[in-house]
């Protein structure tokens, strides 16, 4: 009898613990003082089952077996958890997952012909495809529901629609299913198929199988075999809510099996794998030290179980699998919390229990703020235009939105709409080139006496404008002569400056129109033809109004400016000095002069007589060029403040208008018609609204159900 309750409570102790992992509580269980409420009453009504769960095992008698389907896992579990996996599945057939929001599941990997399929074969009770080669080549999502009925209850879901098989018949069912989806070769596929097992006495689970992992390309399979199953298998283990099932052959050395490697790639703790190592009858030896070392950091444990063996019913082999493990002289000294498929469903269902409750108010969270922002963008597009009236609204609203943009941007320098974005800065990009356009007027007319000489070309013009008249008279048509030819030497300047300044407002004008109709694709290029034709007309008005102010400085000499004359006797002061220097020939030649710097004047002593009239002309030249220089740059502001403002305030809005309303224009009854862009878009939206609303409403049941 001692012998008995020994043995017994030996039992209940190991039970206990694959309920209780150290891992698995330290991530999955764990309560912490911000830990929110519906986590908390779900994560007590768990403990609460557990609890029930330890005194049902108490209760069983010393050396009885107990099958999967009488497990107390199913009794007690099923009914608190099949709310949240019902709610979690429908999740999942509502595809929420497209809308980025991932949902806790338990993803099954292994290596090819690790054992897969006899342990999905034992949870669910039922006959999967083998053969050689990959037998799974599409995601099988198996969702197993205990129910009452001693018929069992099978379905496949895929490609929209629901096709009824049986156990006799599953395995054919799915071969054709995946054929359909994944074609008749052996090439494999992301789009999932799904098993519906409503059984007695099967554990309330939901399952992702994915393709076993090969290297090597058999039996017509892509070339690229390897990298298609990785990359399958990554999208589905990477989302820190999915749970690893990693199914390791007892055969093999664990840290070689190329699963273990692409989890420890996603979970290198470990703290979201469990391990399940079949074939434990065939490779006795060393498991035990292969499992309770954990040299690949199996963060939620390991659970040893034997393979049903040829004929065998799921009840026989179950009865073996419990006498294996009690009585074989290795395998008896693993621990019974860490085998059998009992085992296994257990800490399965838990986890899965867990998991949900764990991710259940972020996913509440995501799906709210989904929600919200799909609504706020169906709200910013435009609403569909059923009239010429509705029309004509949208496109004054446009234009009212457009202009003001354009008044802050190119007028009053306010940059709050594009705050980063420098180049439409267009005040201080306006100011850099007006600089840019006065220091190139001021390079461009910098003398260069290396060729030449100073005074050189003012007495070449008054050699040649000589005429019967008064002796020291400055001629006028001398100093015209000198005059043009300078007006004519900067004359590109205020050209290019033109061409750069449209360019650029031709740059920003099209942004922000196309900015403001992007909703309107209708509008869009006869809004951007528009614009481009409009800067090129304004465009070609400034050249020729460039033209005209260049012609106007090469006609006449005139100034009001009194610096002039201020600037001309300043320059004069200094003649005294030149004809010094040219009179005594002991004196240095290179002579410092305000406005010119150092200047060269040996070659003057030749011309003594000629220096003064041709000094006389240069200097009243230097004084006038001045004010040339800072005329044309002042002129240019006004004139570039004046055309953009025209262009905003007035031009704009008459030639758009007159594009749209214009005789043989039909731009307003182009916007009565929605693009298919904007279509499209308010098409998704909707479907995306529909989809988050209604599971909002399964998660707002379930957690209504959680708290009455």
């Amino acid at each position: 009898m001692a012998a008995q309750l020994t043995s017994r409570n030996s039992s209940t102790k190991s039970r206990n613990n694959s309920c209780k992992s150290a891992a698995y509580e330290q991530s999955y269980s764990s309560s912490s003082p911000e830990e929110d409420p519906i986590v908390k009453m779900l994560r007590l009504q768990m403990t609460h089952t557990e609890d029930e769960e330890e005194e049902e095992v108490t209760t069983t008698p010393p050396g009885a077996v107990i099958p999967v389907h009488d497990a107390p896992i199913v009794s007690s579990y099923n009914d608190r958890i099949r709310p949240l996996l019902d709610a979690v599945d429908r999740l999942r057939n509502l595809k929420i997952m497209q809308e980025g929001i991932q949902l806790p599941t338990i993803v099954v990997v292994g290596d090819q012909s690790s054992g897969k399929s006899s342990v999905l074969e034992s949870l669910a009770g039922i006959s999967l495809p083998r053969g050689q080669g990959i037998c799974t080549r599409v995601p099988l999502i198996m969702r197993l529901q205990s129910h009452q009925n001693p018929e069992p209850e099978l379905f496949l879901e895929y490609n929209g629609k629901t096709v009824p098989t049986d156990e006799e018949q599953i395995s054919h069912a799915i071969c054709i299913a995946t054929e359909e989806v994944a074609g008749a070769g052996k090439g494999i596929s992301n789009a999932p198929l799904t098993l519906i097992v409503k059984k007695n006495g099967v554990p309330d689970l939901t399952m992702v199988d994915l393709p076993g992992i090969t290297r090597v390309p058999v039996h017509g399979q892509p070339d690229n075999i390897y990298e298609q199953i990785s990359e399958i298998i990554m999208e589905f283990i990477t989302p820190e809510e999915s749970i690893i099932l990693n199914v390791l052959s007892a055969g093999v050395d664990f840290t070689t099996c190329e699963s273990i490697r692409m989890s420890q790639r996603v979970d290198k703790t470990g703290e979201r794998t469990l391990a399940v190592v079949t074939k434990a009858d065939k490779n006795p030896e060393g498991l035990l030290e292969k499992v309770t070392a954990d040299d690949v950091n199996i963060g939620l444990g390991y659970v040893c179980v034997r393979n049903r063996i040829g004929d065998e019913s799921y009840g026989e082999a179950r009865d073996e699998e419990t006498r294996l493990f009690e009585s074989h002289p290795l395998l008896s000294r693993i621990s019974k919390s860490m085998v059998g498929i009992p085992v296994l469903a257990h800490k399965l269902v838990q986890i899965q229990a867990n998991i949900i409750v764990k991710c259940l108010p972020d996913i509440v969270r995501k799906i709210n703020d989904k929600l919200s922002s799909n609504v706020e963008d169906l709200n910013k597009l435009p609403r569909n235009m059923t009239s010429i009236a509705e029309a004509m609204t949208t496109v004054m609203s446009i234009l009212g939105s457009s202009k003001e943009s354009l008044r802050k941007i190119l007028l009053r320098g306010e940059f709050d709409e594009y705050p980063d974005s420098m180049e439409m800065h267009g005040t201080t990009r306006f100011a850099e080139m007006l600089d840019r356009y006065s220091k190139e007027l001021k390079s461009k007319s910098d003398e260069d006496y290396s060729e030449g000489g100073f005074l050189l070309e003012e007495m070449k013009i008054l050699e040649e404008t000589k005429a019967i008249g008064l002796p020291n008279f400055l001629p006028r048509a001398a100093f015209l002569t000198l005059l043009q030819g300078k007006v004519k030497a900067i004359s590109v300047a205020p050209l290019e400056f033109v061409d750069e300044m449209w360019k650029y407002v031709d740059n920003v004008f099209v942004s922000v129109l196309m900015r403001h109709s992007e909703n309107y694709p209708q509008l869009l290029s006869s809004t951007r033809r528009v614009a481009q034709n409009l800067v090129e007309k304004k465009k070609k008005l400034s050249i020729d109004w460039v033209n005209d102010l260049v012609e106007m400085e090469k006609l006449t000499d005139y100034t009001c400016n009194p610096e002039y004359v201020s600037l001309w006797n300043k320059l004069m002061a200094q003649q005294n000095q030149l004809m010094e220097v040219l009179n005594d020939l002991r004196n240095p030649t290179l002579i410092k002069m305000e406005e010119f710097g150092d200047v060269e004047v040996v070659h003057l002593r030749g011309h003594v007589g000629e220096v003064k009239e041709a000094y006389d002309m240069k200097m009243r030249m230097r004084a006038y060029w001045n004010i040339v220089l800072r005329r044309w740059v002042d002129s240019m502001a006004f004139h570039l403040v004046f055309s953009v403002e025209k262009l905003v305030n007035k031009e704009m809005e008459v030639e758009i208008i007159n594009e749209l309303m214009g005789p043989g224009h039909n731009g307003l009854e182009r916007m009565l018609e929605e693009s298919p862009s904007v279509a499209e878009k308010r098409i998704r939206l909707k479907n995306s609204i529909k989809l988050l609303k209604e599971s909002k409403d399964v998660v707002g049941n379930i957690i209504d159900r959680v708290v009455g």
